[in-house]
């Protein structure tokens, strides 16, 4: 999604703008809210079925039934406070730390794919814990005794109230240390997936994909025979080892300079 809304503010030139590259990447987390909030709330009810007294097993059947199809998407607004801000940030410094990772011919390698996406997550991932932390609050099925939330900005004054501003920011380091190399690791295989296959899904091929290889004056060959001019020029520089391109090796075919005897006066 993001690349597909990138591609609709690029320029005729391929540049876009911050504020498009922020807009491309909020509507990403957007998108993808209405797919991760119900595994995110069934996941979170599993994790802390443990804690029970009972020790009655809890599966994810179960889950989703005692919750219904609403309650699967409870504590959605908190999704949509994390992972529109997430993705918004994110994606633009990914973006922007892949180009800088490029080497001298523009292009970028796994590691620098990688190291890329795992550094772009530590902002990302760390600046939105607060919104996090709202929506695990809103998830967690509360227990006798514990503090019950109506909504997000409920659970916002209560934490504030009842346990401070640091509240907001408890599980931060764990977050970034799960999230840096979780979209790390998903992006790189991302860029992969899109140059083995050949495929992009925004209409512009990413940027890095390729070697750019430049041209040297001992690479172009010209033709001293005064009939032919400029276009056989540009072919023959153009199909200058194609004998050995694409993992062919065709020797028969290898372009061969002959020189031209000097013209012979009457």
């Amino acid at each position: 999604m993001n690349d597909f809304i990138r591609d609709k503010f690029m320029d005729e030139d391929g540049g876009i703008k911050l504020w498009a590259e922020v807009i491309a990447g909020g509507t990403a987390g957007a998108s993808q809210v209405v797919f991760t909030n119900p595994l995110e709330i069934v996941k979170i009810r599993l994790q802390i079925s443990g804690e029970v007294a009972s020790g009655q097993r809890v599966r994810a059947g179960q889950v989703i039934k005692e919750l219904g199809f609403r309650g699967l998407y409870k504590g959605a607004r908190a999704c949509f406070l994390r992972d529109i801000p997430f993705s918004a940030i994110y994606f633009p410094s990914y973006a922007h730390a892949k180009v800088a990772f490029q080497d001298e011919n523009g292009h970028n390698s796994v590691l620098s794919l990688l190291g890329a996406a795992a550094l772009a997550g530590i902002p990302a991932a760390s600046l939105v814990t607060p919104a996090d932390v709202i929506k695990t609050r809103l998830q967690v099925a509360a227990r006798k005794g514990q503090t019950t939330y109506s909504g997000v900005m409920d659970c916002a004054r209560k934490i504030w109230a009842e346990e401070g501003g640091r509240a907001f920011w408890k599980g931060a380091g764990a977050r970034v240390l799960r999230s840096s190399p979780q979209f790390g690791v998903t992006l790189m295989s991302y860029e992969l997936l899109q140059r083995l296959f050949k495929v992009d899904f925004g209409g512009t091929r990413p940027s890095g994909e390729d070697k750019l290889v430049p041209m040297k004056p001992e690479h172009i060959h010209r033709s001293t025979n005064v009939d032919h001019i400029g276009g056989y020029s540009l072919a023959l520089a153009t199909f200058a080892g194609v004998e050995s391109k694409f993992g062919l090796f065709l020797p028969r075919f290898r372009t061969q300079i002959l020189p031209v005897a000097p013209a012979v006066a009457p």
